[in-house]
C-alpha cells in the first residue's frame, strides 16, 4: 500500500510538471506565432530583401527676397551587385566606356565579392540614362543629388559647401546642416538565397523626404554690389584681401558679407590662386582659402575703436562735450613719446574736434581719464570680450591684455585702437549697440526655415541685450560721428542729401615698421536713425593707404546705391552742425 501511494504521488508530480511545461511552451508559441508574427515575418522577408538607399534632396538656401543661393542638381550613382553579375567582362567594358574611371579601378570593384560596390557618384543624368538603357545584370543606377550654387563664387565665405555625401562642410551649409538635411528613402528588391533578384517580385520604394529650406537675411543685389566694390578696390590697390559687412544695426540682420578673393562653390577644392598642392600642404592651403576673415580672424581696429573709447568716457562721465584737450603732436607716456598722425599737432581742440581730427594724444588723455577698469567694463558691455554668437562656424575671439597687465602705455595705445585685436564682426556689433540707442544685437544670417512637408515657415530668434549704454550717450556719439563725415577725416564718405556717420582708421600691422597697413572705415545711415551699418577693411593696399582716402570712398559708393534700394530717402534738410554746448 505504501509503495503504491508513493508511486502514485510521483506520477502526479511528473504530470503536473509536464502540464506546467506544456502551458509555458504553448504560451511561448502563442506569443511568437500570434503576437510577434508580424515582427518575425518582417525579419524573414528582410533575409530575402536587398535595400538600396535613395538620397534625399537637401533643402534650398534663399536670400531674403526668395532668390535661390544654393540648390540641388539631379545626378546619379552607379553601383554593381556582385551576386547578380552574369558577365563580368561585359560589365567592366560597359562602365569603362561610359565613365571617366580607370579600368583597373572598375575591375577591382566589379571582382570584389561584396553585397554592393559603389563605382561612381555624381554622374550626370545623361550618362546615367545611357548606362541604365544597357540593361546589364548587376549594374544599378540610382538617383542622387549634387549641391549646386547658381551664382558660383558669390557669397562663398557665407554659404560654404557640402561634401560628396551632401553633408555640410563649412559656412551656412554646416551651421544649418540639421535643418537642410532630409530623410533618405530606399529601394527594396526581393532576392533568393544567392542574392539574385527575383523578377516575379517588383521593387518596393520608400520616397525620401527633402530637407527644409533656409531663408537668409542676405540680399542678393546688395551682396553682388558689395562684392563688385570690394573686387574693384582690391585690384586698384593690389591689396591682399578686402572685407565688407553690411548689417541692420537694430536687429543684427546681415545684408551682405564679403571677403574677397572668393572661391568657386561648385569646385571648392580648386585653389583660387597659384600654388602647388601637395599631400602635406593641401588642407592648410584649402582652409586658408575657405576662411572668412570677417568672423574667423582678428585685427587691430586702429582709430575706428575711438568710437568705443569715446562711448566709455561719455557713459561713465569721465569727459563731457565741453572738455578741451591740447595736442602738441605727441604725448609722453612713461618713457615713450607716442606721436599723433599730425606731427605738428592739432593744438587746442574740444571733444568733437578731437574725434573729427582723429587725434591720438587727445584720445590718450580721454583713455587716461576713463581708466582701464572702466574701459574694460564697457568693452565687456559692448561684447568685445565675447563671441557674438553669429550663426557661422569658427568664430574667433578677441585678444586682450588681462586687466592686471594694463599699464599706462597699454591703456594709452588701447585708447586709439592698438595693442588689442578683435574680429570685424565683433566690432561692427559693438558699434551697432553704440549707434542704435544702446541695444546689443546678435548678428545673424539665418532668418527662417520652411518645413518641406507642411510648408510652414518658422522664424529663427536671436537674443538682444537692451540698454548696454544709455540712449542719450548713443545720441551724442551719433551726432559726433556725423560731424566726422560732414566736416572731419571721414568727409570722403559724405553723400549729398544723406546724413552719414562714421569713422576712419589706418592701422599698422604687426610687426611694426614693415609698412603693412589695414585701411578701414565704419559708417552708418541715416545718422539720426541708423538703418544700415557697414564696415570695410582693405588689407595691405599699395600706395596711399589712409582709411579716409581709400576706404571711406568705397563705403560712400556702396551707400549711394543701397540706401535708395532699401527705401531710405534723402533728408529733407541739409546736415546741421553739432551742438557743442
Amino acid at each position: 500500500m505504501k509503495l503504491y501511494s508513493y508511486n502514485r504521488r510521483r506520477i502526479y508530480i511528473v504530470f503536473i510538471c509536464i502540464l506546467i511545461a506544456g502551458i509555458i511552451l504553448s504560451g511561448r508559441l502563442f506569443y511568437l506565432m500570434i503576437y510577434k508574427s508580424e515582427h518575425y515575418s518582417m525579419l524573414a522577408d528582410s533575409l530575402h530583401e536587398r535595400e538600396r538607399s535613395i538620397k534625399a534632396p537637401r533643402g534650398r538656401i534663399y536670400d531674403r527676397n526668395g532668390n535661390v543661393l544654393a540648390d540641388n542638381k539631379a545626378v546619379c550613382s552607379i553601383s554593381v551587385i556582385h551576386s547578380q553579375i552574369t558577365d563580368e567582362e561585359l560589365v567592366i567594358s560597359s562602365l569603362v566606356s561610359h565613365l571617366d574611371i580607370d579600368e583597373e579601378i572598375i575591375r577591382k570593384k566589379v571582382n570584389k565579392n561584396s553585397s554592393r560596390e559603389i563605382i561612381a557618384v555624381n554622374v550626370d543624368k545623361t550618362t546615367a540614362d545611357m548606362i541604365r538603357e544597357l540593361d546589364i545584370s548587376g549594374i544599378k543606377v540610382d538617383e542622387d543629388y549634387k549641391r549646386y550654387y547658381p551664382y558660383g563664387s558669390l557669397a562663398s565665405k557665407i554659404l560654404g559647401f557640402t561634401g560628396a555625401d551632401n553633408q555640410g562642410i563649412v559656412g551656412l551649409e554646416v551651421s544649418y546642416d540639421d535643418i537642410l538635411t532630409g530623410t533618405p528613402g530606399s529601394i527594396n528588391a526581393v532576392t533568393d538565397a544567392k542574392g539574385i533578384e527575383l523578377t516575379e517580385y517588383s521593387e518596393t520604394r520608400i520616397d525620401p523626404i527633402p530637407g527644409n529650406d533656409l531663408v537668409t537675411t542676405i540680399d542678393l543685389n546688395i551682396q553682388r554690389y558689395a562684392t563688385m566694390a570690394a573686387l574693384k578696390v582690391m585690384e586698384e590697390k593690389n591689396a591682399n584681401r578686402v572685407c565688407i559687412i553690411l548689417m541692420n544695426p537694430s536687429n543684427g540682420e546681415i545684408y551682405a558679407m564679403v571677403d574677397v578673393p572668393d572661391y568657386d562653390l561648385n569646385n571648392p577644392f580648386e585653389l583660387n590662386y597659384e600654388a602647388e598642392l601637395t599631400k602635406d600642404n593641401q588642407m592648410d592651403l584649402l582652409n586658408k582659402m575657405w576662411r572668412n576673415f570677417n568672423i574667423n580672424d582678428t585685427y587691430e581696429p586702429g582709430s575706428t575703436s575711438k568710437i568705443i573709447t569715446l562711448t566709455s568716457a561719455l557713459e561713465s562721465g569721465a569727459v563731457t562735450k565741453s572738455d578741451t584737450f591740447y595736442c602738441p603732436g605727441y604725448k609722453l607716456i612713461e618713457d615713450r613719446r607716442i606721436r599723433c598722425h599730425k606731427t605738428t599737432g592739432h593744438g587746442s581742440e574740444d571733444l568733437v574736434h578731437a574725434l573729427m581730427n582723429s587725434c591720438n594724444p587727445a584720445f590718450m588723455e580721454i583713455g587716461e581719464r576713463t581708466g582701464a577698469a572702466t574701459l574694460y567694463k564697457y568693452y565687456e558691455k559692448l561684447g568685445l570680450f565675447d563671441k557674438t554668437g553669429i550663426d557661422l562656424p569658427g568664430e574667433g575671439s578677441s585678444i586682450m591684455h588681462k586687466l592686471s597687465d594694463v599699464g599706462p602705455v597699454e591703456l594709452a595705445t588701447m585708447s586709439f585702437g592698438q595693442s588689442f585685436q578683435i574680429t570685424p564682426i565683433q566690432f561692427i556689433t559693438a558699434v551697432s549697440a553704440v549707434v542704435n540707442g544702446g541695444n546689443k544685437v546678435t548678428p545673424h544670417i539665418g532668418l527662417s526655415y520652411i518645413d518641406s512637408k507642411t510648408k510652414v515657415r518658422t522664424d529663427i530668434e536671436y537674443p538682444i541685450t537692451n540698454n548696454v549704454i544709455e540712449a542719450d550717450t548713443s545720441y551724442e556719439v551719433r551726432q559726433m560721428l556725423e560731424a566726422v563725415v560732414s566736416e572731419g577725416s571721414g568727409s570722403k564718405a559724405a553723400i549729398k542729401g544723406y546724413r552719414i556717420g562714421g569713422k576712419t582708421a589706418t592701422s599698422e600691422k604687426l610687426p611694426r615698421g614693415t609698412g603693412r597697413y589695414i585701411s578701414s572705415f565704419i559708417g552708418f545711415a541715416p545718422a539720426d536713425n541708423p538703418q544700415v551699418i557697414g564696415i570695410i577693411l582693405i588689407d595691405e593696399p599699395e600706395g596711399v593707404y589712409y582709411g579716409g582716402t581709400i576706404a571711406a570712398p568705397v563705403m560712400r559708393d556702396i551707400f549711394e546705391n543701397i540706401l535708395p534700394y532699401l527705401g531710405i530717402e534723402p533728408a529733407e534738410e541739409e546736415q546741421t552742425d553739432i551742438d557743442n554746448d
